[in-house]
């Protein structure tokens, strides 16, 4: 009764980079479960990556979409809408700011790194959004990944913080718009992993040792169980859960010291 099987399901994942991405441990349990998984990867650089951890994989396409351009948004899915009649999900799992502006003084961001961080981070889900929706005619599940930082103050992470803060708000207000289309709308809050990304946030070996200390479970989490919650939210267990943002930190976000 309560085994995930999504077999026959299409949905599009943004934002692997290599194994260490939290968005290819994502695909790795939709694969699992028979998903047909769409994999947009940002430019040609990153495509041999791709290509080469799905080379056994039957059920997967691959397709570049560049966030930062709507031309480039809306080419990726007019191509992924040529391939499949329909999309059921979709994983947003893409952050980025420049290096510079991940330390030192938070009020010295300029307004380019600003805008960059908001861009990529944030204001792309909403542009993703306006072209998945109407593949998404029976309903469906959106995700996008998050982090702590939206609500308190990590030293290094800075303009991502921001970012995230307005990650947070999309995803409510993205909820309460498409709840009628049946399109839910959450996000995964996960610990500091390690990705490509974390390796630029000054003091991310400090950040994972905190949190493994002050968590009550005592630990840092993982890549599959961040994973397993992200299937949780994609497939109809979580039938009733939209507008969510879904800790898996190993409960450090309870703590007040």
């Amino acid at each position: 009764m309560y085994s995930i099987d999504l077999t026959g399901k299409t949905g599009v994942i943004f934002g692997v980079a290599n194994q260490r991405s939290i968005a290819w441990h994502i695909a790795l349990a939709l694969h699992e479960a028979g998903a047909n998984i769409v994999l947009a990867y940002q430019n040609e650089r990153l495509r041999q990556n791709v290509a080469q951890l799905v080379t056994e994989w039957e059920n997967v396409s691959l397709v570049e979409c560049d966030v930062s351009s709507d031309e480039n948004i809306q080419g990726a899915f007019r191509e992924i809408a040529d391939s499949c009649d329909k999309l059921s999900f979709v994983v947003h799992s893409i952050a980025f700011a420049n290096r510079d502006d991940l330390g030192g003084n938070f009020y010295d961001t300029p307004r380019s790194g600003f805008g960059t961080a908001l861009d990529i981070s944030a204001y792309s889900l909403i542009a993703i959004a306006r072209h998945a929706v109407p593949l998404m005619q029976s309903g469906g599940s959106m995700i996008a990944l998050t982090f702590n930082a939206s609500q308190q103050v990590y030293p290094g992470y800075n303009i991502m913080g921001t970012a995230k803060a307005a990650l947070e708000h999309e995803v409510r207000q993205l909820a309460a718009e498409l709840g009628d289309k049946n399109i839910r709308v959450n996000a995964v809050s996960p610990g500091p992993l390690d990705t490509l990304a974390a390796r630029g946030i000054q003091g991310f070996v400090d950040m994972k040792r905190i949190h493994a200390q002050r968590a009550p479970l005592r630990r840092n989490i993982t890549h599959t169980e961040v994973a397993s919650a992200a299937l949780f939210l994609l497939c109809d267990m979580s039938a009733g859960v939209t507008g969510t943002i879904l800790p898996v930190d190993g409960g450090y976000h309870t703590m007040g010291v």
